[in-house]
């Protein structure tokens, strides 16, 4: 969920909320009760929730992180074809 800034334009009050993005903007002040709320442009910010999504989520057997297999080869795919100039 995003994550927004608020400024209160008539005491300057400064708040941040956590809204779905369909949610109407706030308006009210928690400070000074007054409707003057506008969101600031800032840099957006969100919150993951629940479990979370690990590397190992939907993996079964011996399925390994393709990453892996990259850097586990010490030789390079070009040594066995003989393709590249430094290799030979």
């Amino acid at each position: 969920m995003p994550i927004y800034e608020y400024q209160c334009q008539e005491c300057g009050h400064e708040l941040e909320a956590i809204q779905k993005m369909s949610d109407d903007p706030l308006t009210e002040c928690p400070e000074c009760g007054k409707p003057a709320l506008k969101k600031m442009i800032s840099a957006a910010g969100f919150r993951l929730s629940g479990g979370g999504w690990y590397e190992t989520d939907f993996k079964k057997g011996g399925k390994k992180n393709i990453a892996e297999k990259e850097t586990k080869s010490s030789t390079p795919p070009c040594a066995t074809t003989g393709s590249c100039p430094s290799c030979k």
